[in-house]
């Protein structure tokens, strides 16, 4: 059932002639109110990043996006936004900004949280249920902007996704049109809850090989266990995922490294861009998410990694021994 809080932001999402039963004039005055609420938890992030940066050359050294209030004082936002931050913004709906630092950091779901060092209007938005958004579903997707950062989305598909940088999500949220302004954007649910938010730009999000450009939201569900540790110490609690350094793209059923982080362990282990990856651990690999699985199965960051490759017409057997990613960054910790 669509709340009034959704109802109020559709109107702004929507011509006025799309909308089917537009309300009363007496009844407009509190859906306004309603949307200025919802809208006043979006704010903009913008990020200088350290002139040394790991991320510099694939990032760049200044970034701009979106996040919202989630607690009092802290932002939630998309992490690659504010890794190796040396300065961040935050811009509230109302166009006062203040400084912020970065408060936490998840590579495992991609978040990244920051805490405010000055007051900030705005109400922080619930966290709602992403597991229940079902295909087809409406949802709203808000960037900073006020009413003209408002899009009307339609889930497209809900599928697990690899990203080539050592990343997994289980069940990613796939919408349809695409929205420009997708970083850090804030997937609003119809009771006006926040579902997910933005990280990609993407050609496949109905599934399927189907082209069909959309954005990929990250589930809001993956933010609400590790929120309270991110506040605390900066970081989820229990094991770190070993990270190697490895990007990597799959193509005609076989795993081609595309890069290797310089000085990283897969870098210092002898791995090249070029190679192939055949195994991790004596068992064969040829997708993204199994070559992750095989890795993380194997413990906690420190761990080693023994990976077959193919590396020109040579098969080589490497160990790489894995690292937390947080130890490659180069930015100065606040936490």
């Amino acid at each position: 059932m669509m709340t009034r809080r959704f109802l109020a932001l559709m109107l702004l999402a929507l011509p006025p002639a799309l909308f089917p039963g537009q309300p009363a004039a007496q009844d407009k005055g509190k859906l306004d109110a309603a949307a200025e609420e919802t809208l006043s938890a979006i704010v903009r992030v913008r990020a200088k990043i350290i002139p040394n940066a790991r991320s510099l050359a694939t990032l760049g050294p200044q970034r701009e996006g979106s996040g919202v209030l989630v607690r009092p004082g802290y932002v939630a936002t998309i992490g690659y936004l504010i890794i190796e931050a040396q300065t961040v913004e935050v811009t509230g709906a109302d166009g006062k900004s203040v400084p912020a630092i970065v408060a936490g950091y998840d590579h495992a779901s991609g978040f990244g949280l920051l805490k405010l060092l000055a007051p900030l209007g705005g109400k922080p938005l619930a966290l709602g249920d992403a597991r229940s958004l079902g295909e087809r579903a409406p949802v709203l997707a808000a960037h900073y902007g006020g009413s003209d950062g408002v899009n009307l989305v339609h889930v497209v598909s809900r599928r697990p996704f690899s990203g080539s940088w050592e990343y997994h999500l289980d069940s990613a949220i796939f919408t349809y049109p695409p929205v420009m302004n997708w970083s850090g954007a804030s997937l609003i649910g119809p009771k006006g809850e926040l579902l997910g938010l933005g990280s990609l730009i993407v050609n496949d999000a109905a599934g399927g090989g189907t082209p069909s450009p959309g954005n990929l939201f990250v589930p809001i569900d993956l933010l609400k266990p590790i929120l309270e540790d991110l506040i605390a110490r900066g970081k989820a609690s229990g094991p770190v995922r070993p990270w190697l350094g490895v990007n990597a793209e799959e193509a005609r059923g076989r795993l081609f490294v595309a890069r290797v982080s310089p000085d990283s362990p897969a870098d210092k282990a002898g791995l090249k861009s070029g190679d192939i990856v055949i195994g991790v651990g004596g068992e064969q690999v040829s997708s993204l998410e199994a070559f992750y699985r095989k890795v993380w199965g194997r413990g906690a960051a420190g761990v080693d990694v023994p990976v077959k490759v193919l590396q020109g017409a040579q098969v080589k057997d490497l160990t790489i021994r894995s690292i937390d990613r947080m130890e490659y960054f180069r930015n100065k910790s606040s936490y």
